[in-house]
């Protein structure tokens, strides 16, 4: 706390940080922070879309999930957790399923995929729903994808692996029927909240149900630890809703950084590391809390939160559950008191990095982007039902959650494959400004509607550097 506070006063010194000033300006808050620049264009990334566009032309959605499974090994995960479908066969089995996930990934449901030209009747994909397709498998198909995305990069055009995810909330309208329906006062309807993590370069690595009463942080620090992928997240970037006191000091204790972008950043106030220390940064002095951390009391506490950390992270309990005991038994319960001081010691540290650091208020703002792009995305494949999640059951509205998991995760890593194919011919050289914004979350080369045909042995062809997940060297 020291070092950064120090670091943060002496920036302001003179003409040091121009876009920042902190001063005492009443109601207004002492902090005044000048919004980012726009960077420049990147001149090729469209070049590059329409390049894919000319060569695959107009590929439907059901083909790209289907060379998803294909190329990333999903046929492995799919006889490991649930057989080679007895008389049906393998080939068989994964061709229904790849139906079935289309129709709860886009919303469309079994008879309107039933209905298209691939042989199968709506009984043969009601009764693979019923036998084989559950939770476990769509989400072991998801986290497959993701790795083999990951497999799959090429250093050169997407830069060095990410340790960092960006997490958000999506409103997805449901039927009142279900009483986990709620009314969200922000999103102004009735309905549930999905949750979900995407890495940097627009992978998604886990995603969440959730009430829309339910705790954003909660659900922040589930994902962040319990993704499933080879990912080793250190930081997670979230916007205002994502983060608050006890959110910085959970994530303290479980070693990975908060990196959240505040709303009203301009009324955040700072904590001093102790009471002696309250001359020592002048400069800081509008935006100082006249209270300094109560180290006392996290030594005493800090033996019962490593227990509770550990406890998140071993999944013997769940973030919410814990939370929620914390609220039945009041905030003066010590241990929570004493996680809200380690919270305010890691937001102040946060604080002083961010205001004076301008390329990790870009870094921030980039990764959240990101997860907003995912969100459009999300409209895009998620086209039926008016894009309400049907049913008045849990279990299938989560189902249809993973199934959009699966479809969206199959985009990001068949463009990975196309945008590296397209980039080994030479034609199209990337910028460094092409490379700060090169992106597999693209669709304008993807159509999700029309008749469903599937074909297992019609491979779309590709060349350079797109070996299946059996043949692609680790990142």
């Amino acid at each position: 706390m020291r070092r950064e506070m120090a670091a943060l006063g002496a920036a302001l010194d003179g003409d040091g940080l121009p876009w920042l000033e902190i001063a005492a300006r009443g109601p207004h808050g002492a902090i005044r922070l000048t919004p980012l620049e726009a960077l420049p264009e990147p001149p090729n990334l469209g070049r590059l879309k329409k390049a894919i566009g000319q060569r695959w032309g107009m590929l439907p959605l059901i083909d790209v999930a289907k060379e998803a499974v294909l190329r990333s090994g999903c046929l492995q995960v799919i006889e490991a957790k649930v057989g080679r479908g007895g008389k049906l066969g393998l080939q068989a089995l994964a061709e229904r399923l790849l139906l079935v996930l289309y129709a709860y990934g886009t919303g469309a449901g079994i008879r309107a995929v039933a209905a298209g030209e691939h042989g199968h009747s709506e009984h043969d994909l009601y009764y693979v729903r019923r036998w084989y397709l559950n939770r476990e498998l769509a989400e072991a198909l998801a986290i497959q994808i993701a790795n083999a995305t990951f497999a799959a990069r090429q250093r050169s055009i997407w830069g060095e692996g990410s340790s960092a995810v960006a997490s958000d909330s999506t409103h997805f309208g449901a039927w009142d029927q279900n009483i986990f329906t709620e009314w969200h006062s922000r999103y102004g309807g009735r309905g549930v909240l999905i949750y979900w993590h995407v890495e940097r370069k627009s992978v998604v690595v886990h995603s969440q149900l959730l009430n829309c009463t339910a705790s954003e942080v909660a659900a922040m620090i589930e994902g962040a630890i319990h993704h499933g992928t080879e990912m080793d997240v250190r930081a997670n970037y979230v916007d205002t809703h994502g983060q608050s006191v006890i959110g910085f000091g959970l994530t303290r204790l479980l070693g990975f950084d908060l990196l959240p972008r505040i709303k009203r950043i301009n009324h955040l106030r700072l904590y001093l590391p102790e009471w002696k220390d309250r001359e020592s940064y002048p400069n800081l002095a509008p935006a100082l809390v006249q209270r300094a951390i109560d180290w006392d009391l996290i030594g005493r506490q800090y033996d019962d939160m490593m227990k509770y950390a550990a406890s998140i992270r071993n999944k013997t309990a769940s973030t919410a559950a814990i939370l929620r005991r914390f609220h039945r038994a009041g905030r003066l319960h010590p241990v929570y008191q004493a996680m809200q001081e380690t919270g305010r010691a890691q937001r102040t540290i946060f604080a002083c990095r961010y205001l004076r650091d301008r390329d990790l208020q870009r870094e921030i703002g980039t990764g959240l982007n990101v997860g907003e792009s995912w969100n459009s995305g999300n409209a895009m494949v998620y086209f039926g039902k008016g894009g309400d999640l049907p049913g008045n059951r849990r279990d299938e509205q989560e189902l249809s959650v993973l199934c959009l998991r699966v479809l969206q995760a199959s985009i990001s890593y068949l463009n990975t494959l196309l945008i590296q194919d397209v980039l080994a011919g030479g034609l199209i050289e990337l910028t460094s400004e092409d490379r700060r914004g090169i992106t597999p979350l693209f669709w304008s080369h993807i159509s999700p509607y029309g008749e469903v045909k599937i074909d297992m042995t019609r491979r779309i062809s590709l060349h350079a550097g797109t070996g299946d997940a059996g043949e692609a060297s680790s990142p």
